[in-house]
């Protein structure tokens, strides 16, 4: 492997990307990778997956997507971890003093 010409090929897709969020797609490998997984990842990470030709750059329809899936997902896990945090506390009143104030104002 030639690793001038792969770090050269690494560094001239990075400077053509400018984009601050990076997101790919990856693509089938003979060692065991899925493909169509979409990621966000760093730029650099990216490149160096795409030169390798283990993944592809991300089409603005699956980021949108993906975006929305994320979001619709965290919105999901904040709704059950508030759910978990209410605290239920069951009193008993067996002699009726918990009442709205009819019998205490009589007395």
């Amino acid at each position: 492997m030639d690793l001038k010409g792969y770090f050269k090929k690494v560094k001239d897709l990075e400077k053509k990307i400018q984009a601050r969020d990076f997101y790919i797609v990856s693509l089938a490998t003979q060692d065991g990778g899925k493909a169509g997984v979409l990621t966000q990842v760093s730029r650099r990470v990216g490149c160096q997956l795409i030169v390798e030709g283990k993944a592809r750059e991300a089409d603005e329809d699956e980021i949108a997507k993906f975006v929305a899936d994320l979001a619709a997902r965290r919105l999901a896990h904040e709704k059950q971890e508030a759910v978990s945090r209410i605290q239920v506390q069951v009193i008993s009143d067996p002699m009726g003093l918990l009442r709205t104030g009819t019998e205490t104002e009589k007395e």
